[in-house]
């Protein structure tokens, strides 16, 4: 089988994010039981963390902090039996690379001697992704790479091959410019094995894990003017800030919260929404699954950008909670050829959607349990989504 690089984007910079660990290594893990040997290849930026909400990354300075965000990082892969497969690199100033635990060389040659790159860093570099003999970039921000790349905000090097866990993009029903790529759809993976079916008879409440001010603004054009337009978490909750008041089901936040968003978080609590803060729950990966685990099922809202471009997306951390077999109501993304809607997942556009969708899971509880499960099986298995890619990527 082939050998694959898995290059990833601001994991080792971001300790503290058990969830974005496991978009990847749904991946890692799909490939390497379908029979590839797999490297974890990522950038390392000195310096870098992520600001207190988690709206985006800042500067921090702190070495001591460096050196706890990489040694989590390689005894979190390690731990996912990824020991002596991780080629992680610094940046220096002049532009030079600086290889943590492997030599420079053998960094070269793992490369090199792949069959092919799974790239999700769009702006990698392009010397480090020319050592690679094939190459396939994987949008998982549909719309938003299509955006950032038509208005000049983000350059991507060339690849062979472009999916995108997009349903839309690059078809006639797309809302987004498709920047004269050929994209090929591939739905994000769970990984059943480690997402097993799991029963917790005492949760009572509908979850989710999100950023609340993560996304900030895009800039789009419209009527031949650039306008900015907030794109956060925050502003895609608010229009349900009243679902608590129509369903008795418990709902709770599990929110990346800044220490200043008391009024914040007295708005929701004051509406009936239960809120914690995502670094209680989602730490580490760990904590993140067992979370997930012991929810009755997922609640959520996705950002204004996927309402916008209609992409038909479904969030990675939705499939998780449907592999374990809990049922989730979510925002509905836009037209889909094969997401189901009404056993297992309910894709909502109003309250009162979301509120009848609550209250058909409760009545039929353990229907819905199983239906979520078969969900996955059917459409986002790990090992026949990155078989399907591997397929594609070296046709």
């Amino acid at each position: 089988m082939p050998t694959v690089i898995v290059s990833s984007y601001e994991v080792a910079n971001y300790p503290d994010g058990g969830g974005h660990f496991w978009v990847y290594m749904q991946y890692i893990q799909g490939l390497r039981r379908a029979g590839c040997d797999v490297y974890w290849l990522e950038e390392f930026r000195p310096g870098y963390g992520p600001a207190e909400d988690r709206g985006q990354f800042q500067r921090r300075g702190d070495p001591v902090e460096d050196e706890r965000a990489i040694a989590l990082f390689l005894e979190r892969a390690r731990s996912f039996g990824l020991d002596r497969r991780v080629l992680l690199y610094a940046t220096r100033a002049d532009g030079t690379r600086n290889w943590i635990g492997v030599s420079a060389a053998e960094a070269e040659a793992a490369v090199r001697g792949a069959d092919l790159m799974l790239n999700f860093h769009y702006a990698i570099s392009p010397t480090v992704l020319g050592w690679a003999r094939r190459t396939a970039l994987m949008d998982i921000d549909p719309g938003l790479l299509q955006l950032w790349m038509s208005m000049g905000q983000l350059a991507v090097p060339r690849h062979d091959r472009y999916f995108t866990t997009g349903e839309t993009v690059g078809t006639a029903r797309a809302l987004i410019p498709d920047c004269g790529i050929t994209w090929i759809y591939s739905p994000p993976p769970v990984c059943l094995e480690l997402w097993p079916v799991t029963s917790a008879p005492t949760c009572e409440a509908f979850t989710t894990v999100s950023g609340w001010w993560s996304g900030r603004w895009i800039l789009v054009r419209e009527n031949d003017a650039e306008v900015l337009l907030e794109n956060t978490k925050r502003v895609a909750f608010l229009p349900f800030v009243e679902l608590p008041r129509k369903t008795s089901q418990p709902l709770e936040l599990a929110l990346d919260l800044a220490e200043s968003d008391t009024d914040e978080r007295l708005m929701l609590e004051a509406r009936g929404w239960r809120v914690r803060h995502g670094r209680e729950v989602a730490r580490t990966p760990e904590m993140y699954q067992t979370y997930i685990q012991h929810s009755r099922g997922e609640w959520s809202a996705a950002k204004p950008s996927c309402m916008r471009f209609q992409n038909a997306w479904v969030s990675d951390r939705t499939l998780c909670y449907l592999a374990t077999g809990k049922p989730v109501v979510v925002q509905d993304t836009g037209p889909s050829t094969f997401l189901p809607n009404g056993e297992g997942m309910f894709r909502f556009s109003t309250v009162a959607e979301a509120a009848t969708a609550l209250d058909a899971i409760s009545a039929d509880y353990r229907r819905h349990c199983c239906a979520a499960r078969q969900i996955v099986e059917t459409y986002f298995d790990a090992v026949k989504v990155t078989e399907r890619i591997v397929e594609a990527a070296l046709a």
